[in-house]
């Protein structure tokens, strides 16, 4: 580790010109788009399978421990994962990116520059989350607190959706990391084709308005934001699927409650390019058995494909899907036999479907020695060959429909 950290400083003070012109010779060409209900790179359809590795940036601003974000990036793309999705916030705390409203850490910037060079050359698209529901990594409760200590009178956190300061401080944070300059490529991260695209906020929820039209109103002015300084890529909202009320007889698929979001009506707005859904049946519905729970993820995944295609018009995404170690007699053949059931039905509905299905993401996937990241959800793709397998599978898979398609 420390001829890595010994060496990262050579980098940085001596090869900094061979470095930017590396990363512009194998940066991927291309933004992809979207027409109708499919993807498009460079003018042919475009399928992927995907991962989710949402502390990158975090670790990468060790460059000690960048190792980490390159050994993910050569593992997935050896095994034809071509989609990462990661966070683009981290929100006061420990490594904060935003360390107060519109003030952010150089060297934290510096770990998502590395991470966006990294996904360029490995020829890995990025989906970058620009906030958090939750309270990790501060998100939306580390905003509404901001407020507060400013002397602004918040409610609740769900004034986050609604309050001008703290949407002001949002929408300076969508200009400072989509204008930002990458310091390793030299290009903005608005013009960097390695981004497929970016999500207002991971699984936005809204506790206080369950129709949906609390966050459906803010996405609305945040995408209109976003679309303002950024036009070449793809923008989601980030959300789970849960229905709300703009179509009632469609809450029948929600498992048992709502959480403040309105998968159709949200999902029309005209800047959100694509839609997302998130499924979690071991925690929705813990006491319901494997078979119920995997029936429930599909059942899940096919009548929002549905409302895709003859609704909203737009593709879907399968943005987050895995099975937790934590569970109840775990049993690693279990987690394989329900990711082979989701990867097949991704499949056939990409391919019954035309394409309007682009992927899956699995959640997630960490390098060795990262034990304290573990979720329960964590797949180390070296030390889990029967899932590295499963996952690869389906690439090929999904490179060949595209194939088909294209």
């Amino acid at each position: 580790m420390a001829c890595l950290r010994k060496l990262s400083c050579i980098l940085g003070l001596v090869v900094l010109v061979p470095l930017v012109c590396e990363a512009r010779v194998l940066a991927p060409s291309g933004f992809v788009q979207v027409r109708g209900t499919r993807f498009f790179l460079n003018g042919s359809p475009f399928l992927f399978n995907g991962f989710n590795s949402y502390w990158m940036m975090n670790v990468a601003t060790e460059p000690s421990d960048r190792i980490k974000v390159s050994d993910v990036f050569r593992e997935a793309s050896a095994a034809g994962l071509s989609v990462c999705r990661t966070w683009a916030f981290s929100d006061g705390g420990d490594r904060g990116l935003q360390t107060s409203p519109g003030v952010y850490d150089e060297r934290v910037f510096q770990g998502l520059d590395f991470v966006i060079s990294e996904a360029r050359r490995s020829g890995v698209r990025l989906i970058l989350s620009l906030s958090n529901n939750y309270h990790d990594f501060g998100g939306r409760p580390q905003y509404a607190q901001w407020a507060r200590n400013a002397g602004v009178a918040i409610g609740d956190d769900d004034d986050f959706y609604t309050n001008a300061v703290v949407k002001g401080y949002y929408k300076n944070h969508l200009q400072r990391v989509l204008t930002r300059v990458n310091t390793i490529t030299g290009v903005a991260y608005r013009d960097d084709p390695a981004i497929m695209g970016w999500e207002l906020m991971n699984e936005p929820r809204c506790q206080v308005d369950y129709s949906g039209n609390t966050v459906n109103d803010w996405a609305q002015e945040m995408a209109s934001h976003v679309k303002s300084i950024d036009s070449k890529h793809l923008l989601a909202i980030g959300m789970e699927g849960f229905y709300g009320d703009s179509m009632p007889d469609r809450k029948q698929y929600n498992p048992g409650y709502q959480v403040g979001t309105d998968y159709i009506k949200s999902n029309l707005i005209r800047e959100i390019d694509f839609a997302t859904i998130h499924a979690y049946p071991d925690i929705w519905l813990s006491g319901q058995d494997e078979n119920a729970q995997t029936a429930f993820a599909q059942r899940w995944m096919e009548s929002h494909l549905a409302d895709a295609k003859a609704i909203i018009r737009k593709p879907l995404v399968f943005t987050e899907f895995g099975k937790s170690k934590k569970d109840p007699g775990y049993r690693i053949s279990a987690r394989d036999t329900y990711m082979n059931a989701i990867y097949l039905d991704i499949y056939h509905l990409a391919r019954g479907g035309g394409g309007a299905i682009g992927g899956g993401l699995v959640w997630q996937i960490l390098a060795e020695g990262m034990e304290s990241y573990d979720d329960g959800y964590e797949i180390v793709l070296p030390q889990e060959p029967s899932t590295n397998a499963i996952i690869s599978e389906q690439s090929t898979k999904m490179t060949s429909l595209q194939r088909t398609l294209g």
